[in-house]
């Protein structure tokens, strides 16, 4: 790891991201792509030097409340977390100014931090979005090797719907010839029902495969799934996204599923609900200057 001394803390649309790199070594990773511009080894993470001071310098500066996002290019709750807390230290600072907050991971470290989590939920509103992309654990460990396998997640889930924190399911990404079955998508799509989510996210049934992440991946099928990696070499290896051909039936079903439970599947109504903010004492705020949820940071 390696500190960095930097300006800001938060996007322009209230993203944050405190990490640059990680050691998950999900195989499938986008932030590996050279449009993000990582200019430093991957796996050599990068900490935004007192990020936690510069939080508090922005929360107080802000004019209004709003909902403060992060997660979406580097899971905040990768392994130096454990012993660094920057980002515990950091979710002290959101509560304590009653923002609100939307997070993504694949760990089962948040569970550490479900007291202040639970606090941001009671006075605003707290999101986490937690990916699915196996419904098997041991398919799990192979595409996501450092993070919480998926009976894991699944448990998660539950423990924080029970607290009271709002849940959302990212079925990601769905890559043919691996995890592209309906068997897989219905199981995960039960998990879902069973945990009570808000909401199920399907980015694409596909993958991205760009400069940087393209290589990665390619190195990890053939290490992993020996065999699959010729196909992809035959069918896509000059693609930039790879869709699955069973697309059509794998959306069918997320969409008929969420219909039936009443769980929310409109990509535009959840990006609205993720940005509304809600002060539980004084009703619901729209910041119009921070419409778009970004995470460039």
């Amino acid at each position: 790891m390696h500190y960095k001394e930097v300006k800001a803390i938060l996007s322009p649309q209230n993203g944050m991201n405190i990490y640059r790199g990680c050691t998950m070594g999900c195989l499938y990773c986008d932030a590996r792509s050279k449009c993000y511009r990582v200019t430093h080894a991957f796996e050599d993470v990068e900490i935004k030097q007192k990020a936690d001071d510069m939080l508090e310098h922005a929360l107080k500066r802000k004019r209004t409340k709003s909902m403060i996002s992060t997660g979406t290019m580097n899971d905040p709750y990768i392994e130096l977390e454990c012993e660094l807390e920057l980002f515990r230290r950091c979710l002290n600072q959101i509560e304590r100014f009653e923002f609100g907050l939307v997070l993504k991971t694949r760990s089962e470290l948040i569970l550490r931090d479900l007291d202040i989590l639970s606090s941001i939920a009671r006075k605003t509103k707290c999101v986490v979005i937690i990916p699915l992309s196996a419904a098997d654990d041991k398919l799990s460990k192979k595409l996501e090797p450092g993070a919480a396998i998926t009976s894991k997640r699944v448990e998660i889930l539950k423990t924080l719907r029970d607290k009271g924190i709002t849940t959302i399911v990212s079925i990601e990404p769905i890559i043919p010839f691996i995890n592209d079955d309906t068997e897989n998508i219905k199981t995960i799509l039960d998990y879902c029902v069973d945990a009570g989510v808000y909401g199920i996210m399907c980015e694409e049934t596909g993958i991205l495969l760009r400069d940087g992440s393209k290589e990665y991946f390619m190195s990890a099928l053939h290490r992993k799934f020996p065999g699959i990696e010729e196909i992809y070499e035959d069918k896509f290896y000059d693609a930039g996204e790879v869709l699955s051909e069973h697309s059509s039936e794998l959306t069918g079903l997320i969409n008929k599923t969420c219909d039936e439970h009443g769980i929310v599947r409109d990509r535009e109504e959840l990006k609205r609900f993720m940005r509304e903010y809600k002060n539980k004492t004084n009703g619901v705020q729209l910041d119009m200057m921070e419409m778009l949820m970004g995470n460039a940071f």
